[in-house]
């Protein structure tokens, strides 16, 4: 592959395309982008009352959540490469708006452990799935910043929820016999159900697997040369066992196993911060919802800011540890703990630039794969399960909710784990840059 042009902080586009091909970076672009969070907001208005939740039920059942991930993402090991894209994804989104909805009608612990079970099954694939699919339509030097404003999406997905539950709490709690936190599950799903029949209309699918009601042939053939070009292979083969020893004697998918374990483990908990908030015991449940927001908010300035220098000035190496070194500034003054208020309103507001990284990694590790559909395919899905399940048993060690918000375990657990990303990434750098000199 010829060395990639230098570009400048504001260039959407690569100096090289033709007209066409930004034309084509256009559409993909709009058809991609038209189309967790809820239970901790939901807990910290009432749910944890109302459903009996005691001692670390709250840690169990992100944990529950967990399991379900893992398991739901090992089939699609397979289905990435044989299943059209633009019918696996939507439908992904569909059920998960369903089983998200009938979570308003838990009356126990055990019931709603059940439907938050099937929510994790169909979400499990669905962020592998998108970067699966951007990975088949997108350069090396363009992926990040188009997995950033799809990870922002999801960012502003918390702040929402966070917003949503706290005008649910305020005007919607007893309306209809219904707790605002009930509230919350049917507004999300009726938000997300519409929007996944969309995607059965505009989610493009993948260049062999293309959705041809809004791509022209010429599209999917210029979408192709382009990527060709750029050393992608498009047309997925067979499972063989050949293939398949060939994937795990090779480098890539311990490398990236163990660089994406580090980084599924640099975050606080999830809830810690409206866990905190919670603790200051002199505000009400809306106040603390909208100040659960801050964090989030704040988080969609890091993903953007990350994801775009990675593309466009920073690199990727210099991307992921510059994120790296803000959060592990807030997880060292939570470490402390003994600080002032002031100083925590700070540590909590940096825990999103643990999630910026994200687009950038699996960017990266989309380019690293870019050379076989098959092995692409089955490394996203299992570094993803793999570094997913240990956030099933991890937290339960050292962020289990009677500790919080406190968690003397947890933030020094997380800042070492910050560190070994730091330098695991400089591994991945070091050993890519040799093949690519060599396939060069």
């Amino acid at each position: 592959m010829g060395k990639e042009s230098i570009r400048r902080w504001y260039h959407w586009y690569s100096p090289e395309d033709t007209p066409e091909e930004r034309r084509l970076v256009m559409k993909l672009d709009f058809l991609i982008y038209i189309d967790q969070t809820n239970i901790n907001n939901a807990y910290v208005s009432g749910m944890s009352e109302d459903l009996n939740f005691h001692g670390n039920q709250l840690v169990q059942f992100q944990t529950i959540f967990i399991v379900g991930n893992v398991l739901g993402l090992l089939p699609f090991a397979y289905l990435f490469p044989k299943v059209p894209m633009h019918w696996l994804v939507p439908s992904l989104d569909f059920c998960w708006g369903i089983f998200n909805l009938v979570q308003y009608r838990a009356t126990s612990y055990s019931e709603i452990m059940a439907y938050r079970f099937m929510v994790s099954i169909f979400e499990a694939s669905y962020f592998p799935g998108v970067h699966f699919v951007l990975g088949s339509w997108y350069k090396s030097d363009e992926i990040s910043r188009r997995g950033g404003i799809f990870y922002a999406g999801l960012t502003l997905g918390t702040l929402t929820a966070g917003l949503l539950q706290a005008a649910a709490s305020k005007h919607l709690d007893g309306v209809n016999g219904l707790a605002g936190w009930r509230w919350m599950f049917i507004i999300t799903s009726v938000i997300t159900l519409p929007l996944a029949f969309v995607g059965f209309v505009l989610w493009p699918g993948t260049p062999d697997k293309p959705n041809r009601l809004i791509l022209s042939e010429n599209e999917i053939a210029l979408a192709r040369a382009r990527l060709e070009r750029h050393g992608n292979k498009l047309e997925a083969l067979p499972f063989s066992w050949g293939r398949l020893r060939r994937i795990f004697t090779g480098w890539r998918f311990y490398v990236l196993v163990i660089w994406d374990i580090f980084f599924f483990n640099t975050s606080a908990n999830t809830a810690a911060f409206l866990l905190w908030i919670k603790s200051l015991d002199r505000l009400d449940t809306p106040t603390v919802n909208n100040l659960g927001t801050i964090a989030p908010a704040l988080g969609i300035f890091y993903v953007l800011f990350i994801n775009f220098s990675a593309d466009l000035f920073l690199g990727r190496p210099g991307a992921i540890t510059l994120a790296c070194l803000w959060n592990l500034t807030g997880l060292i003054i939570l470490t402390i703990w003994k600080v002032p208020e002031s100083a925590k309103w700070f540590a909590f507001s940096t825990n999103y630039a643990s999630v910026a990284v994200s687009s950038v990694l699996y960017g990266w590790a989309n380019i690293i794969l870019r050379h076989n559909v098959e092995e692409r395919a089955l490394t996203l899905i299992l570094m993803t399960a793999i570094a997913t399940s240990t956030n099933a048993w991890i937290p339960l060690l050292v962020y289990p909710t009677v500790e919080a918000p406190r968690f003397p375990k947890g933030y020094p657990y997380s800042a070492a784990n910050v560190i070994c990303l730091i330098l695991m990434t400089q591994v991945v750098r070091v050993i890519y840059n040799k093949e690519e000199y060599v396939l060069a």
